[in-house]
């Protein structure tokens, strides 16, 4: 995982997507679409550097906050302003589509 991609839980996930931009990914390590979206969530962080955050959340490890957004299918990619959630995104994801969406 890169070190520009935040590791959410339970205790940091508030606090994380609270204020400004942000970009949740939904996964699981077993699931291999997962896999496949994290070099783009690295290559998306460079993008935003300075305009959004980008966390991922192990649904495993955490199920009570992928319980409360109702995630049901991984990867889901959630943008956040201010805490609220804008934009919900199922499946792998392209640079391009991340980038216009935290912009």
């Amino acid at each position: 995982m890169s070190n520009n991609v935040e590791k959410l839980n339970s205790q940091n996930f508030s606090e994380f997507t609270g204020s400004g931009t942000v970009l949740v990914d939904f996964w699981a390590p077993w699931c291999g679409p997962c896999q496949m979206q994290l070099p783009i969530l690295d290559a998306v962080v460079r993008k935003v550097s300075g305009q959004a955050k980008v966390g991922k959340l192990n649904v495993e490890e955490s199920p009570d906050i992928a319980s409360k957004f109702s995630i049901f299918s991984i990867p889901t990619l959630i943008v956040f302003k201010n805490g609220q959630p804008e934009k919900v995104f199922q499946g792998v994801q392209t640079e391009d589509t991340l980038v216009k969406a935290l912009s």
